[in-house]
């Protein structure tokens, strides 16, 4: 088998990059491991992060970021994010879809933060999530977006082969990749790139090994996809790689299912994200705080960018009893708590899953998901947490609620709610991935990068494996770099056959 670019994944990043190729004259193949595209980009929120100035952008990247990516990848994907919108509407035009571009600032107060929006396909018309992608359960914003680029491959002509995982790069005596080993129908088969093998299978979610070796916290629990088991790390790594960004995960707090044949954690509903200094916008109220094994609170349950850092919190390992003591951590909600909204957010890729969460959050009690206790000493005894602990960390938490001031953690004020109605109501919380931001290096150009420091000969990396992301996520930014990225691997793959 033979064609002039191989890209290997077929999520956003993939087929943008087989887009870009194919536009710029290459004959293109598309390799996705699992029997369905879309991987984590189809459960995304969909929201392509967009910038007005690039060089506002860059200066915000460059904070965010800490030193841990230089500043010319930076200054690309900058510039980048100021013509997704313009990219976007050319990629709609496929089949109608109706873009929208709205203003948003980054996560963080930092140099700026006022440049930044999203780009999201409003409408669709004619299109039905659950039923294009029934395996799914995710934003319909991210289904629409990927509904957009599957029909750009599809309208190229371009070829597609699912349920073929790449295993291992070819390279020629000079160290240039030069084809690889795709799995078909358990068969081993060569495929030539006459002009370059570019890696876009994302990172290392489904991965247990690499999440021990990388991460301190442990376990760290799945939010919504299997198939990203760091197959592109371990090629790259082969072909001489070096890797960046491998303890940097994009994740919050969740449940662990009770049926432990259900492979996915369940994130914790999200709330707006807020600005430090500014406070929350409104009144949105959060109904849990969460406690440790002693029982009492450990950090603000409500950060700036919960979904980002919400986890980082529990990873404190005590020497002394050789464990984490907030993992798993305990949920306390009381029952005007459980009348607010759904607690958990499922989300998954996978065919074969139907899971919901019900409104008032009753299903997940009796389901066992939730449990529940008509007192905190009852609550603390299941748990098997001191009484004492719970008894004193809920009344303070209280007061607190009536003073209007967390002065243990400075959660935002009007998300306090007090937590005094029995019964009450607890789960475990685990920390979660939404998407890991580790893998090989890339230069601005997309090239993977040798251990020395060198381009890899024919060898480009896109999207979320190897994320330029080392330090803070910005909400929308590894769609941003999927686009980017993308587009930069495929124009720069297919001109190495001019």
């Amino acid at each position: 088998m033979e064609t002039d670019v191989v890209v290997v994944g077929f999520g956003y990043a993939g087929g943008m990059t087989a887009i870009a190729a194919h536009d710029a004259g290459a004959r293109v193949l598309i390799l996705e491991k699992m029997p369905d595209p879309g991987g984590i980009s189809v459960c995304s929120a969909g929201g392509l992060r967009v910038a007005r100035d690039a060089e506002q952008a860059f200066r915000y990247l460059q904070a965010t970021n800490a030193g841990t990516t230089p500043d010319d990848v930076l200054r690309r994907l900058a510039q980048g994010m100021t013509e997704l919108p313009d990219l976007a509407r050319e990629l709609a035009a496929v089949n109608g879809a109706v873009v929208g571009v709205r203003d948003s600032p980054g996560n963080y107060p930092l140099p700026g933060n006022d440049t930044f929006g999203f780009v999201y396909i409003d409408d669709l018309p004619g299109f039905d999530a659950s039923k294009a992608f029934p395996h799914v359960k995710g934003s319909p914003q991210g289904a629409r977006l990927f509904k957009v680029v599957l029909d750009n491959v599809a309208k190229r002509g371009i070829p597609v082969r699912t349920s073929a995982p790449a295993r291992r790069l070819v390279q020629d005596s000079d160290g240039a990749v030069i084809g690889l080993i795709v799995e078909i129908d358990g068969k081993e088969i060569a495929v030539r790139a006459r002009c370059a093998v570019v890696l876009a299978c994302g990172g290392f979610e489904g991965d247990g090994e690499l999440q021990r070796q990388f991460w301190q916290a442990k376990p760290v629990l799945s939010a919504a996809y299997r198939g990203n088991t760091g197959d592109g790390i371990r090629m790259a790594q082969a072909a001489g790689a070096q890797l960046w960004h491998m303890w940097h995960y994009h994740g919050s707090y969740g449940f662990k299912h009770p049926d432990p044949a259900y492979p996915f954690a369940i994130r914790m509903k999200r709330l707006p994200d807020w600005q430090p200094g500014q406070g929350l916008r409104g009144d949105v109220r959060m109904a849990w705080i969460m406690v440790d094994r002693t029982g009492r609170r450990f950090v603000n349950e409500y950060e700036p960018y919960m979904q980002d850092t919400g986890a980082r919190a529990m990873d404190r390992f005590d020497p002394a009893t050789q464990s984490y003591p907030a993992i798993p951590a305990t949920l306390i909600v009381d029952e005007e708590g459980r009348k607010l909204y759904p607690l958990g957010a499922p989300t998954y890729n996978e065919r074969g899953l139907s899971l919901g969460w019900s409104r008032d959050n009753q299903a997940e009690v009796q389901s066992g998901l939730l449990g529940q206790a008509n007192s905190l000493d009852e609550l603390a005894e299941q748990c098997g947490l001191p009484a004492a602990a719970v008894t004193a960390t809920v009344d303070r938490w209280n007061r607190m609620c009536a003073a209007g001031v967390d002065d243990s953690f400075g959660r935002p004020p009007t998300s306090m709610v007090p937590i005094a109605t029995p019964p009450f109501y607890f789960g475990r919380l685990w920390p979660v991935v939404s998407n890991t931001q580790g893998g090989p290096v890339h230069d601005s150009e997309q090239r993977v990068i040798d251990a020395f420091g060198r381009p890899i000969p024919r060898l480009f990396a896109a999207g979320e494996l190897g994320s330029v992301f080392g330090h803070l996520y910005m909400s929308g930014g590894n769609l941003a770099e999927c686009f980017v990225g993308g587009r930069t691997a495929g124009r720069n793959a297919a001109a190495l056959g001019k």
